[in-house]
């Protein structure tokens, strides 16, 4: 198998075999001072049932995540196949990342983006160091999914859609 001790790696050979696992596609949103604000975060899991809890990894440089997480409430949209321009729109370094974005806001304050899989309704639980980066612990609070709708996937620095298998005849 000739592995390679991590002293020996690079950031982009860790980045590459990262990659290599897929990952869905989040946005995390709330109700700025002036607007929406809000970033996009493809390392998401659920973590536990009792109490439901979900985590982000955020990097350590993001000026978005200071912002967001002073706010009560947080949205997080899981993205649906096809909203590559959302993502794309909210990783933006400036600008207004809501531009040509259909957005619905809860009346705590959480941001949803329309379209997307599922929606869920979130209050900070607990934030975790992890090297250069914070793992964010979200409690859910209120959630919605949508029946038959793919994910959007990101695999090897690409958008992927999931295929459904050919059904036996």
């Amino acid at each position: 198998m000739g592995m390679q001790s991590v002293s020996q790696l690079d950031e982009r050979e860790i980045r590459t075999t990262f990659g290599s696992f897929p990952t869905g596609v989040t946005a995390l949103c709330t109700q700025g001072p002036s607007g929406p604000d809000g970033m996009a975060a493809s390392a998401f899991t659920g973590v536990s049932l009792e109490p439901p809890l979900v985590s982000v990894c955020v990097q350590k440089s993001s000026t978005t995540w200071p912002r967001l997480r002073s706010r009560h409430k947080l949205g997080v949209s899981i993205l649906a196949s096809g909203q590559e321009a959302a993502c794309r729109s909210l990783s933006a370094r400036s600008g207004d990342r809501f531009v040509n974005l259909a957005w619905t806001a809860s009346e705590t304050g959480a941001v949803f983006l329309n379209g997307a899989v599922a929606w869920l309704d979130c209050r900070m639980h607990a934030e975790l160091d992890a090297g250069d980066h914070v793992i964010v612990l979200l409690e859910i609070e209120r959630l919605e999914t949508t029946a038959d709708t793919a994910p959007l996937v990101f695999h090897r620095s690409r958008f992927r859609s999931l295929l459904e298998p050919e059904r036996a005849a």
